[in-house]
């Protein structure tokens, strides 16, 4: 077939799938989002189920977005996903159990524990980049060998959500070296390969994936998936990342000075570097690119907060509502400070028992007050985030802004209020399937590493003399914490039922 050429970018995110089409010059010609629930099975867990999620939604958006290239060829296929996170999966590759998911599942702490104490965090750090935390793979494999021991016996793969559609696209058992960086302690930061003597005491006997860069092609659409997807036999397919670094790559975040801030279900901040720096208490990991690496941290809650707050007000109105009666309230919500660990914390606590906390509410305080502190609360965590980023050298002062959340404007208003960081809008605010259509443009050739589709429109500087005037509210979260944190571990038990 001749005509045009375009390339397809899916992510699996934590609340939806989002699929882009998009011609070899950037163009984005149709989107697709397939919506979908995270099931929390137990106070601590959460997990999505491969096949009925993963694969399903991919499905669904290639039946959305394929007929809109029926004048071209679809020349290649880039996803992404939520991690890290664990399938596992028998030797022919059908998942076992549903998908445990990133640092919002804190079920594994007794294994992270038990492998920092056996390995020491040290030497830990050295390898790795950082200290274990919620997320880290290996601890998810010693849980499952413990509680679910006959289903271990039976795995012979392991994926995350990019890897998974990798692998049901081609059959190609790999994984990208961004994902890997992210699965303490098996891969090696420093050299870039898997760190073999603690795979083979922590997953004895499971192999490993071939590791790969996210703009690799590993491998091209089989005849069974191309009659269950549509896609023509033999599209070519790289293997992506996380979604957060897909969404790096929407914008051009790729070389070392780049930062960006993610506004999603969770609040990401990557910077990329070019020296491995292992530290505590961001992650240190590989960047896009070989001789790249980065300083990253993120919030185990941000968008979560508002989209809990809206359901819990019953959900019949849209956030452009709480938005504006937010607005009207004054910086620091009347005198109310909000702890955003409603799922724990990721960066910079590493402390899974963490809670959240809401302080000071009276009589007078009303669903904007609220709102606008669970937005101080995100705003105040990514201060405390780049307070960490400063001690290591690295700049904070401007940062890209994608995601959802940065629509209507006040959530990037108050954050750079708080923060002093200056924000880059860009025109497509697509997000990781962006990136993943980049992905699968460089992998084939069609678009070179250094190309660009990002157009700016625009900025969000602080407001002068704001961010001094929120420092006795940061302040007081800053407190917060410490001052409630033996109460915040007593409920975290109770709530586990321990």
């Amino acid at each position: 077939m001749t005509g045009p050429q375009y390339l397809l970018g899916v992510d699996i995110g934590t609340g939806s799938s989002k699929g882009a089409l998009t011609t070899v010059d950037g163009k984005v010609i149709a989107i697709s989002e397939q919506p979908h629930m995270v099931s929390l099975p137990r106070p601590g867990w959460a997990e999505l189920d491969a096949e009925g999620v993963f694969w399903h939604d991919f499905r669904a958006i290639c039946a959305e977005l394929i007929p809109k290239a029926a004048d071209g060829v679809i020349a290649g296929v880039g996803v992404s996903g939520i991690g890290p996170c664990i399938v596992p999966a028998d030797g022919a590759g059908q998942p076992l159990r549903p998908t445990i998911l990133y640092g919002i599942d804190t079920r594994s702490t007794a294994e992270l524990d038990e492998i920092t104490e056996r390995y020491g965090e040290d030497k830990i750090i050295e390898i790795c980049g950082n200290p274990l935390n919620a997320q880290s793979v290996g601890g998810r494999m010693l849980w499952l060998q413990r509680h679910e021991p006959e289903l271990w016996a039976r795995t012979k793969y392991w994926f995350m959500a990019s890897s998974y559609l990798a692998y049901k696209l081609t059959g190609a058992y790999v994984l990208d070296h961004v994902s890997a960086s992210y699965s303490e302690p098996l891969y090696d930061v420093g050299k870039g390969t898997w760190a073999q003597e603690w795979c083979e005491d922590l997953a004895p006997g499971l192999k490993m994936p071939e590791l790969v860069w996210p703009s690799q092609v590993v491998g091209t659409v089989t005849p069974v998936a191309a009659e269950i997807t549509g896609l023509p036999v033999g599209t070519p397919v790289v293997p992506g990342t996380i979604d957060a670094f897909a969404d790096a790559m929407s914008v051009g975040v790729r070389k070392p000075g780049d930062s960006v801030l993610i506004y999603g279900s969770t609040m990401t901040v990557i910077t990329v570097t070019d020296k491995f720096i292992p530290g505590r208490p961001l992650w240190v990991n590989a960047h896009l690119f070989p001789g790249t690496y980065n300083q990253v941290a993120g919030m185990a809650t941000s968008g979560a907060l508002t989209k809990w707050l809206r359901d819990l007000c019953g959900g019949g109105f849209h956030f452009g509502e709480l938005s504006a009666e937010a607005k009207a309230v004054p910086p620091g919500s009347n005198g109310l400070i909000a702890l955003p660990y409603f799922a724990g914390e990721r960066s910079p606590l590493l402390d899974p028992d963490a809670r959240g906390v809401i302080l000071g509410l009276t009589l007078n305080h009303g669903r904007g007050h609220l709102y606008r502190a669970l937005l101080e609360a995100t705003a105040f965590g990514v201060e405390h985030i780049l307070e960490g980023m400063r001690a290591a050298g690295v700049s904070t002062e401007h940062a890209f802004a994608v995601g959802g959340g940065t629509t209507g404007g006040l959530w990037p208003q108050i954050i750079a209020d708080v923060t002093g960081m200056t924000q880059l809008l860009t025109e497509q605010s697509v997000g990781a399937c962006y990136g993943d259509a980049m992905f699968a443009g460089v992998g084939t050739g069609l678009v070179s590493e250094d190309s660009d589709w990002t157009t700016h429109t625009g900025r969000i500087e602080p407001t002068p003399g704001a961010r001094e005037a929120y420092q006795p509210f940061y302040q007081a979260y800053r407190e917060l914490h410490p001052a409630t944190v033996d109460l915040q571990h007593r409920m975290a038990k109770v709530q586990r039922g321990a």
